[in-house]
């Protein structure tokens, strides 16, 4: 109990990356209490040392979800997997916080969000920047460029070692233009706040670790009905290149805004977890020229003093979770939105496959 109310009871399946942050977020959080740790590897049993042996183990999920009787879960497999155990979820009586995307296909996604609709619980997607102050001050900057925008964004990653067994893992079910690129979809729709109308993308195959009908370098472009238009370019694997792999940057007739991550942008970060949400500092350009066509205003820096870490920025979305249940928040927008961008990253993935531009 925590000041007279009932811990939120939460079982964690999938014990790597995500998961092991969530569940650290959960171990630390008072109002929450661990029921046991999914796994169908030996993950589960290093993430349970580092938590100091405090909880079950188990190695399925259905099991664990009828011995335990969890009031919530959280999901943080391999995206294949995000649909079965969502629905498992709901329709056991649990609220559910799922990492993205919600499922690996669109009709997938559709089938969980009729699942919460019919369960009356709550479901929260893991879009991490919509907990971050500075993405946050970013997308309200966006709102003062004027329309339409231009907005360019990528995350390539130089990925090695266990990371590069991370993705390739990922690549069998997933391109990397939807498993990471709906964040940054997610960040133009809410600059925009239109309708996007067509997406085109290209994409390349750079090694014979990738499965055939996928590919390991992708970019897409958007356009909108307000007449802005984005791209987003995102590379897995050993071969990428670290020049200019973080760029986050919108473009209006008033000017534009940057995020400038000197540390987090440079050599050897392009693969790092918690790099991949810094920002550091936004530089804000002002287009107002004289009667000479010379600036009048110099650019202005803003250096937040809110810069969470990666497992803070968790915390902040378990904390979400644990206020929409708490609170009985409508999470119905949060939903569409994070079903919208993903019908966007397939879209994409379409128009790679197809080899021309997708309308909407």
């Amino acid at each position: 109990m925590t000041n007279g109310i009932k811990k939120l009871r939460v079982l964690v399946v999938g014990c790597g990356n995500m998961g092991t942050a969530h569940a650290f977020s959960y171990h630390l959080i008072n109002d929450f209490q661990i029921v046991g740790l999914v796994s169908d590897n030996d993950s589960n049993t290093v993430l349970n040392d580092k938590l100091g042996n405090k909880y079950p183990l188990f190695n399925d999920f259905e099991k664990a979800l009828k011995e335990q009787k969890p009031d919530a879960v959280c999901i943080a497999t391999y995206p294949d997997t995000h649909e079965k155990f969502a629905v498992m979820g709901l329709e056991s009586g649990c609220h559910v916080f799922v990492e993205k995307p919600i499922a690996d296909s669109v009709a997938g996604a559709e089938r969980v969000l009729k699942a919460v609709n019919k369960s009356g619980k709550k479901l929260v997607v893991g879009y991490i920047l919509r907990h971050h102050p500075s993405w946050v001050r970013f997308i309200e900057l966006s709102k003062e460029l004027g329309k339409p925008l231009v907005m360019r964004m990528n995350l390539n990653q130089q990925s090695h070692s266990r990371m590069w067994t991370v993705h390739r893992n990922l690549m069998k079910t997933l391109s990397p233009i939807v498993d990471c690129g709906v964040h940054y979809i997610d960040v133009m729709c809410q600059m925009t706040n239109s309708k996007p109308l067509q997406v085109s993308a290209i994409g390349a195959r750079l090694s014979p670790e990738v499965p055939e009908n996928n590919y390991n370098y992708g970019q897409l472009q958007i356009k909108f009905d307000d007449g802005s238009v984005g791209w987003y370019e995102a590379g897995w694997g050993p071969m990428m290149s670290e020049t200019a792999f973080f760029v986050k940057d919108v473009i209006g007739p008033n000017g534009s805004v940057s995020i400038v991550a000197k540390e987090a942008g440079g050599p050897g970060k392009s693969d790092s977890v918690d790099a991949h949400t810094k920002t550091e500092s936004l530089r804000f350009h002002h287009a107002d020229l004289d009667s000479n066509d010379n600036f009048v205003r110099e650019d202005t820096w803003l250096n937040l003093s809110d810069e969470p870490d990666h497992q803070e920025l968790c915390n902040r979305q378990q904390k979400f979770f644990l206020r929409a249940i708490r609170e009985d928040v409508d999470l119905s927008a949060h939903q569409l939105d994070a079903l919208n961008s993903l019908k966007i990253a397939f879209a994409c993935d379409e128009a790679i496959a197809k080899g021309v531009a997708v309308s909407l």
